[in-house]
């Protein structure tokens, strides 16, 4: 298995014979005025251009309503790839909006399982949406539908794949529905505003990412969605020193933009 980190919320996973990638952000830097919210500001580029990643099996989407997760670039390449898993209302908006032909997008409700079938192998990467909550207690109406991922297969890694998920239970169901997993994805970076829900966090903060992983099992932490736009409040270095004194800074990989990490 191997991780590529691109930027922002966007890596490649390259699993037992397949590429998936995550929440794909091409753009450049710049601003998403939202009539209903925060402006979004995206400080950093890719690492890379969509063009450059090559055959991609399918987008693990895990919400379509914000530019931080899905920008205009990332938006007109869903139209590039076979499939696009996200949510059910995700997959709808998708659909509505003609970002995606019909069949190229699947929606998930949580537990729900899609299999992606391997060249080569027998077994399929099972893909199970799991849940995710993106801020505070009730702040669904207004943040909207998130998922995260579990990948699967009697021959491979257990991975989690969280989403822009805040919320500690989450990862509990996680762990009770699979037990615990070998690789987590955990997006990260305290995502706040300060006008919206009293400043609360919107994804996990560096503690709580080091919490995650301890909850989880992992043995390989990769954090992603924590540098490259102004919303974030932690960065690389919060990260390092929360898993340090966690006494978990082994199972840490932390990637710049670009960087890849092989595992067996």
């Amino acid at each position: 298995m191997r991780i590529q980190l691109i930027g922002g919320p966007t890596a490649v996973l390259d699993i037992g014979g397949l590429r998936l990638i995550t929440d794909p952000t091409f753009d450049p830097p710049g601003s998403y005025p939202r009539p209903d919210g925060p402006t979004l500001t995206k400080l950093a580029p890719p690492a890379a251009r969509a063009e450059e990643l090559g055959a991609v099996d399918a987008v693990l989407l895990s919400h379509d309503q914000h530019a931080d997760n899905l920008d205009l670039a990332g938006r007109a390449y869903l139209k590039e790839v076979p499939l696009t898993l996200t949510t059910r209302s995700g997959a709808e908006r998708l659909e509505k909006a003609g970002d995606v032909a019909s069949g190229q997008v699947r929606g998930l409700t949580p537990w729900e399982r899609f299999d992606l079938e391997r060249p080569g192998q027998r077994a399929p990467l099972h893909v199970t949406a799991v849940p995710a909550r993106h801020g505070p207690d009730g702040c669904e109406p207004i943040s909207g539908e998130v998922t995260g991922f579990v990948l699967s297969a009697p021959d491979l890694p257990t991975v989690y794949v969280s989403g822009d998920n805040a919320w500690l239970g989450a990862v509990g169901q996680v762990v009770d529905g699979f037990g615990p997993v070998d690789v987590a994805v955990l997006f990260a970076g305290a995502a706040r505003f300060p006008d919206r829900f009293d400043g609360a966090l919107l994804t996990l903060d560096s503690a709580l990412a080091a919490e995650a992983s301890r909850v989880l099992g992992a043995s390989t932490v990769v954090p992603v969605h924590y540098a490259g736009w102004e919303h974030f409040t932690e960065g690389a270095a919060a990260l390092t020193a929360a898993f340090g004194q966690a006494g978990l800074a082994d199972r840490l990989a932390m990637l710049a933009p670009g960087e890849a990490v092989e595992l067996g």
